[in-house]
């Protein structure tokens, strides 16, 4: 399986833009809030794996 790593850019209402960081690159990703860790805030660094995100440490 996949697993991407990815940092909250900015959170807009029931949606958040991350942007990946374990590659190059400057798009945005929208994903709907209720799919994240609800203790997310702009900065916090994500882990896609298995079809779910976490915080990492």
């Amino acid at each position: 399986m996949n697993r991407f790593e990815y940092i909250v850019e900015s959170i807009d209402g029931d949606y958040a833009h991350l942007r990946r960081t374990d590659i190059e690159s400057d798009e945005l990703k929208v994903v709907a809030r209720a799919l994240l860790p609800p203790e997310i805030m702009e900065g916090t660094k994500l882990l896609y794996e298995w079809m779910q995100y976490s915080i990492m440490e």
